[in-house]
């Protein structure tokens, strides 16, 4: 990941780079690298990911604005994709408590019928719920 600290609309700006991580867990250290510089604190789940994105104890302010330009996207969205997707809902099923089997369950039941979100499209959702950030796919 990359930082740069404004662009022609004042918003910071940093750039995740796709050929930096293959997995879930490798995309939450390229974020850990830059939005949690110089804290002691890492980014290591979904709702982690989304608390950083409000600011205040990263790199970046509570509510600033914010550019997010996510380079080799298309890289990331087949290796977050289905498989990867698949792979971490079975992984919570099998470790059961305390995360919710039913609910997770129909999450891979979703997405196995074809009508639920892959990981990318779930870490896209996290990024564009916060109306502070805007996100370029690249």
């Amino acid at each position: 990941m990359e930082w740069n600290t404004s662009n022609k609309n004042n918003r910071k700006v940093t750039v995740i780079n796709g050929g930096h991580f293959s997995n879930l867990e490798e995309f939450y250290d390229e974020v850990s690298s830059v939005l949690m510089k110089d804290t002691d604190w890492k980014v290591g789940t979904l709702d982690g990911f989304d608390d950083i994105l409000y600011g205040g104890f990263g790199v970046f302010g509570n509510g600033e604005e914010l550019e997010i330009i996510w380079k080799e996207s298309q890289k990331s969205k087949k290796e977050l994709g289905f498989e990867a997707t698949r792979d971490f809902y079975e992984n919570k099923i099998r470790q059961g408590k305390p995360f919710n089997i039913q609910l997770i369950q129909q999450k891979l039941d979703d997405l196995t019928s074809g009508k639920g979100q892959t990981l990318f499209e779930i870490l896209v959702e996290i990024i564009e719920s916060h109306k502070n950030i805007v996100l370029i796919l690249d």
